[in-house]
């Protein structure tokens, strides 16, 4: 994805380019020596970064320009303009940055910086406040986000990142979409190098269970029995896939989706199926029907709703997704649930039986919070965390999926099962450890992929009273407007990444 090289396009920046034609407030993106390169002017500064996000590649001179930053209109990343930092995930490595000359009404970019220590992720600020040492249970979005920044943020004292699945921390999107369906290779899937943690003096155990925390002494027990003392923690365990309540012979073979383990798991049993059963109409459920038709499996969604995602997304995109989905093949069975799963079927409620080879449930998940709720911290489904996303026990926090937080917009506590929300929390968490005192105020954002069509969703509506549509679904080109007593919530967009950053900019602002 960010890896894979692309064409040059645009102007060749080191031929020289007209001053005037990048106006104050302005960019263009274009290349020199063969490379991505995306010149902007703030004032009389001009500065040149490279032009793909980090993240997956996204042509930044398609984003938004704020303030001294540029946002990746694909998944909303963010850079500095002059040093090419990434300031907000899901990006996490630098662009790389580029000399500019002026000679007289032209300008030329010159060559590429040498990596600095501030682009590669090293010390940008000191600790003002630093604990002892910092645990992080849970190596997923947050807690992987979260060790980094404290390495970003110049904290030097050891940091420990427990993570309970085999594999190191993943690009867990694409665990449902590209890779689930044999579009991207696995070397895609880890965030970082094998070797980045050990250079970064992050000490990664992996296959851990925390059994325990014992707030008094201020340390967590492994399933190994042993103990690793903390002055600040930080607990991302994430959540669980909520399993079903069917019976029948085959029950186990039933494949959830979380972790690498459990989409190398489906990819190991579509290589000798024909048919699919995915139970669930979630997100995730969605997008395994989509890899499964990708890798030319016959599938069947099986649902309870009346629309996929309706509750989510309202009736209008709910239909839309549905159409998408089959005219790709799928066969959907709403307002049916599996009451029996054999060795080579799934039958409904309603007495059908539908052949399968290969069963998926995506029915949605649970906050992992026993240990929060054994260390005796405040649970209300998730850990409860102030604005700081700390709990009411100093040094403790909590981010990602697990957590649940005072929302600035809405005035209540919510809590996102989103992966860029969670990174953002974890690199909040890792500057607050560090005596930042900084409010999560980040408007939630997440993106869904079916086929060759992406949703991108800025906001959180639980309810609403009005939904209004702006452009054409159908032609693949609008913007839904999700609204509570006259107050926009929510904007989700089709063909519009443009939109989807304006609508998460004014709603930062509304703040």
């Amino acid at each position: 994805m960010s890896d894979a090289p692309t064409p040059p396009s645009g102007p060749d920046f080191a031929r020289g380019f007209q001053l005037s034609d990048i106006p104050d407030g302005g960019m263009l993106g274009g290349h020199a020596d063969g490379q991505p390169v995306l010149v902007s002017r703030r004032g009389t500064e001009l500065h040149a970064i490279g032009a793909l996000c980090t993240h997956y590649g996204g042509p930044l001179a398609e984003g938004l320009l704020v303030e001294e930053t540029v946002r990746c209109p694909w998944h909303h990343a963010c850079f500095d303009l002059r040093t090419g930092v990434p300031l907000r995930a899901p990006a996490l490595k630098p662009l790389s940055r580029w000399k500019v000359e002026e000679r007289g009404s032209h300008f030329y970019v010159t060559g590429e910086f040498p990596p600095s220590i501030l682009a590669s992720g090293q010390a940008t600020a000191r600790a003002t406040a630093a604990p002892a040492s910092v645990v992080i249970v849970g190596a997923g979005a947050a807690g992987n986000a979260a060790a980094e920044m404290l390495r970003r943020q110049g904290y030097a004292g050891p940091v420990t990142l427990i993570g309970a699945e085999d594999s190191p921390p993943c690009d867990r999107p694409n665990l449902s979409k590209d890779y689930l369906a044999g579009t991207a290779p696995e070397d895609w899937i880890p965030l970082r190098s094998p070797d980045f943690y050990g250079a970064q003096e992050i000490r990664l155990l992996t296959g851990r269970q925390v059994t325990s925390i014992d707030t008094r002494r201020k340390r967590v027990i492994l399933d190994d029995g042993s103990k690793h003392e903390f002055g600040a923690l930080l607990l991302a365990t994430g959540a669980d896939p909520i399993h079903l309540p069917t019976v029948g012979s085959s029950g186990s073979d039933v494949h959830y989706l979380r972790t690498l383990a459990d989409s190398r798991a489906i990819i190991m049993a579509a290589r000798g199926a024909r048919r699919a059963v995915v139970i669930g109409g979630s997100f995730i459920g969605l997008e395994v029907a989509a890899s499964l038709r990708a890798r030319g499996l016959e599938v069947h969604v099986v649902a309870p709703e009346a629309r996929p995602l309706e509750r989510v997304l309202g009736p209008e995109l709910g239909d839309f997704i549905r159409g998408i989905h089959e005219a790709h093949g799928v066969t959907f069975h709403l307002g049916q649930s599996a009451s029996r799963i054999d060795f080579a079927a799934v039958t409904l409620g309603n007495g059908e039986r539908i052949p399968a080879d290969l069963v998926v449930a995506g029915i949605g998940v649970r906050p992992n919070e026993h240990l929060a709720v054994a260390a005796g911290l405040a649970v209300d489904r998730g850990i409860v965390v102030d604005e700081f996303l700390e709990t009411a026990t100093p040094g403790i926090f909590a981010a990602g999926d697990v957590a649940r937080y005072p929302d600035p917009r809405t005035g209540t506590r919510i809590r996102v099962e989103h992966w860029v929300v969670a990174e953002r929390q974890g690199q909040v968490a890792a500057r607050n450890i560090l005596g930042a005192r900084e409010r999560f105020t980040s408007v939630p954002f997440f993106w869904s992929q079916h086929y060759d069509v992406q949703i991108s969703y800025v906001g959180h509506a639980e309810h609403w009273d009005a939904v209004q549509i702006s452009g054409n679904l159908a032609a693949r080109n609008c913007s839904v407007t999700f609204r509570d007593r006259g107050r926009r919530l929510a904007v989700a967009t089709v063909g519009r990444d443009r939109e989807s950053l304006e609508a998460e900019l004014a709603m930062e602002r509304e703040r």
